[in-house]
């Protein structure tokens, strides 16, 4: 763990713990597209060479803070320009955002060197959009087969897919959309509720180890469900032929 440990929230925690157990070994450069915040960011930068894009102003200059403004790069995946390929590219949270996700995967797969992996997390659940999708802006949702089609499609192999969030990600998400049914008078348009996903529900700075305590038995507690189709979220990892 960083020896400043970043704020994540109870969800966010069950997500990570998917994440880093489908981490390729060997993998030392990393591409976060999409960073949000920074709190996943200052984890994978204690164990990689990270990168990581965030387009939002505001949540930038708080991810500069968590990750150090030299390993971060303000802008999006059409603009940049890496100077070296990388052997992972992830994004959490991101593709249920985009009208065509088949072609971002396609598009990101243009930062990996030969052989490399792409990392994402997506809400699961086609039938189970609420009112914390569309605040956050979500265009969808995904089933196990969704994604691993997606990820196909846009010509990649090996799919891994994990579920996590079982069963405290339910209850977490029926709170976000008590929240989201209040909040989504308050958010005009869908592009400005995808700007500001990445900062609604952020837990405080102060909250960083005990949402981390708290999330563990729960993280544990998920784990023999991840080949299930219970779960809020999943995690898929592909590698570039």
């Amino acid at each position: 763990m960083p020896r400043s440990l970043p704020p994540l929230s109870l969800h966010a925690w069950l997500r990570y713990d998917a994440i880093q157990r489908l981490l390729p070994a060997g993998v030392e450069r990393v591409l976060e597209v999409g960073a949000g915040q920074g709190a996943v960011g200052a984890l994978l930068a204690e164990r990689y060479d990270y990168v990581g894009l965030e387009p939002d102003a505001a949540s930038f200059a708080v991810a500069a803070q968590r990750v150090g403004p030299e390993r971060l790069v303000q802008g999006d995946d059409e603009t940049f320009v890496a100077d070296e390929s990388f052997d992972v590219v992830c994004a959490f949270e991101v593709l249920e955002h985009l009208e065509d996700d088949v072609a971002a995967l396609q598009r990101w797969q243009r930062f990996l060197r030969p052989g490399g992996w792409v990392l994402v997390s997506v809400p699961a659940g086609r039938d189970r959009t609420g009112a914390a999708d569309r605040r956050a802006g979500h265009l969808r949702r995904y089933d196990r087969d969704d994604l691993a089609d997606t990820v196909v499609r846009a010509g990649l192999v090996e799919p891994v897919i994990v579920a996590y969030g079982f069963p405290l990600g339910y209850a977490l998400e029926a709170v976000r959309n008590v929240v989201a049914r209040r909040d989504l008078k308050r958010t005009a348009t869908a592009t400005e509720r995808t700007a500001a996903s990445g900062r609604w529900l952020q837990p405080p700075e102060w909250s960083a180890h005990a949402t981390h305590v708290a999330a563990t038995p729960f993280r544990l507690g998920q784990r023999p469900f991840e080949r299930s189709s219970l779960g809020t979220g999943l995690v898929a990892r592909a590698r570039q032929p």
